[in-house]
C-alpha cells in the first residue's frame, strides 16, 4: 500500500509538471471552454481506428472523466442485486437502491487505483447514474452525485476530506433529472448549483466546505454549470437558470445584472458561452437562444440582441440544443439542435446559415440526437451518441468530414434506441471515452 502511494504521488506532481495545461482537470477542460490545446495530434486516424490504450470495466452514468496528474477520475453507480431499471425512464416514484462511487485510475494502464463508495438511492429520471464530471484541484477532487452528495476527496487515496448533502442540508429536492451542474473551483471557492430560495448559487471554502456565500432564487435551479468570464476587466460569474441567465461577483455572491429567460422543464443545460469578449450565448431545447451584449465595464449591464422566436423543439428556427455545448469562432456559432442537426448560425442576427445529420443520425431527425464538439488547431473533433468519433472542419460553408471511427458501444436503451451521451476528456494526446459498461483510453497522437 505505502509503495502504491509513492507511485501515485509522483505521477501526481511529476506528470502534473510535464503536462500542465495537457490535462483535462473538469468539464470541458483546464479553462472550461471545450478547446483541446494540444498539438502533435493526428490528422486522420489508422486503419481499424485509433490504438486502443487500455479499457476497464465501469458501472452506468453520465459523468464524463477528468484527467490530472497521471489519474483518471470518473463517477459511477452500481445497483442493488436484482433491482431492476423503470420500464419507463421518466419514472420518478420506483426508487432504485445502489450506491454511487468515484472511481480513480492510473492513466497510463487503466488500472484502478481507489474508489469511493456511498449508498445512494435513486428518485429521479434517467437513472443510470452520476452526471456531473468530478472537478480536481491539487491534490483534491470535488464528485458531486445525482441525489445531491458533494464529497471533497483526497486524489492521493480518496479519503473524505469533507461532504455536504444538499438534500439534508439545504432542505432541497431533486429536480427531474438530478443535480448535474459540475461544480466549479474558483480561488478558494468551490461553486455549486444547489436550488432553491437565496440558494441557487452557493460558494463553499474549497478546503474545509464551510458555506462562504448564497444567491440567487429559482424554483427549478436546472442543469447548466457555473462558469466564470472576465468582460471588460470585470469577472463575472455566469449562473443560467431556467428563470434567468445572471452574473455574480465571485468572491461575494453580488448580483451583477440578470436577463429574464423561462425555460421550460427546467432546461437549462448547456454550458453558457462567452463570444467576441463580451456576449453571452446560451440555448434551451424548447425556447432556444438567447444573445446578450454587456458593457459598461465596472458597472456592467446586459442587454438583449437577439433571441428564439419558437418555442418548439419541433419547429425551431434558430439553435434549440439539449446537451451539446455549442462554440463559437466570434463569428459562427456552431451547435447541435432538438433533433440533430449540427447548425451553423451568424453571430450578429442568429440566422441559420447551414445544418447537416451526417454528424448525429446520418440523415434522419431523431429526438434529443447529440454530438459533442471539440475543436482543436482549426478543425473540430465530434463524439457522437453512436460512440464515434468523428474529425471534421466547421466553416461558413458548411460540414466537411475528414474521418471517423467507432470507439465505443452505446449501451444506454431508451425506447429502443441505444446511445452515449458522456462528454469524452481530451488530455495527453489521447482521448478517454465512457459508457455503462466501460471506460476507455485512445491515442490521438500523430
Amino acid at each position: 500500500m505505502a509503495q502504491r502511494l509513492v507511485v501515485v504521488l509522483a505521477a501526481l506532481f511529476t506528470l502534473h509538471a510535464v503536462a500542465g495545461a495537457a490535462d483535462w482537470p473538469q468539464w470541458l477542460g483546464a479553462n472550461r471552454d471545450g478547446v483541446w490545446l494540444e498539438e502533435g495530434i493526428l490528422e486522420k486516424f489508422p486503419e481499424g481506428g485509433p490504438k486502443v490504450v487500455w479499457r476497464t470495466p465501469l458501472g452506468g452514468g453520465y459523468s464524463g472523466p477528468a484527467v490530472a496528474g497521471g489519474q483518471v477520475f470518473v463517477m459511477d453507480r452500481r445497483v442493488e442485486r436484482d433491482a431492476a431499471k423503470p420500464q419507463n425512464d421518466f419514472d420518478r416514484q420506483t426508487v432504485i437502491k445502489g450506491y454511487e462511487r468515484v472511481v480513480c485510475l492510473n492513466e497510463a494502464d487503466g488500472q484502478v487505483i481507489w474508489t469511493h463508495e456511498y449508498p445512494c438511492d435513486y428518485r429521479i429520471s434517467y437513472q443510470s447514474g452520476p452526471r456531473c464530471t468530478p472537478t480536481v484541484d491539487g491534490d483534491r477532487v470535488y464528485c458531486l452525485g445525482a441525489m445531491g452528495d458533494l464529497h471533497c476527496l483526497s486524489a492521493v487515496d480518496g479519503r473524505v476530506l469533507w461532504s455536504k448533502n444538499f438534500i439534508k442540508d439545504y432542505g432541497q429536492e431533486p429536480a427531474v433529472w438530478g443535480w448535474s451542474a459540475h461544480p466549479l473551483v474558483d480561488g478558494d471557492r468551490l461553486i455549486c448549483i444547489v436550488g432553491g430560495e437565496g440558494t441557487t448559487a452557493v460558494a463553499f471554502d474549497k478546503m474545509t466546505g464551510k458555506e462562504l456565500w448564497r444567491a440567487l432564487s429559482a424554483k427549478d435551479p436546472g442543469y447548466a454549470p457555473p462558469v466564470i468570464f472576465t468582460i471588460d476587466g470585470v469577472r463575472h460569474l455566469l449562473i443560467w437558470t431556467p428563470r434567468e441567465l445572471a452574473a455574480l461577483v465571485p468572491e461575494s455572491g453580488k448580483l451583477l445584472w440578470s436577463v429574464p429567460f423561462e425555460s421550460r422543464q427546467g432546461l437549462s443545460i448547456p454550458t453558457p458561452r462567452l463570444i467576441g469578449g463580451n456576449k453571452v450565448f446560451v440555448t434551451a431545447f424548447y425556447n432556444g437562444p438567447l444573445l446578450v451584449e454587456v458593457t459598461g465595464g465596472a458597472t456592467p449591464r446586459a442587454e438583449v440582441v437577439w433571441k428564439g422566436t419558437s418555442q418548439s423543439e419541433m419547429r425551431t428556427d434558430k439553435l434549440h440544443a439539449i446537451m451539446c455545448t455549442p462554440y463559437s469562432d466570434g463569428e459562427f456559432i456552431y451547435g447541435v439542435c432538438s433533433y440533430g442537426q449540427l447548425r451553423c448560425l451568424k453571430v450578429a442576427d442568429g440566422t441559420r446559415v447551414w445544418e447537416t445529420f451526417k454528424a448525429t443520425t446520418a440523415g434522419r431527425p431523431v429526438r434529443w440526437a447529440n454530438a459533442f464538439l471539440t475543436p482543436q488547431a482549426g478543425r473540430y473533433f465530434l463524439f457522437n451518441e453512436k460512440g464515434e468519433l468523428i474529425i471534421a472542419r466547421l466553416t461558413a460553408e458548411g460540414y466537411d468530414e475528414i474521418d471517423r471511427a467507432k470507439l465505443i458501444e452505446p449501451t444506454s436503451v431508451t425506447a429502443g434506441r441505444d446511445y452515449v451521451w458522456t462528454h469524452p476528456a481530451f488530455a495527453n494526446k489521447r482521448i478517454f471515452v465512457r459508457n455503462d459498461q466501460e471506460i476507455a483510453c485512445f491515442s490521438l497522437a500523430k
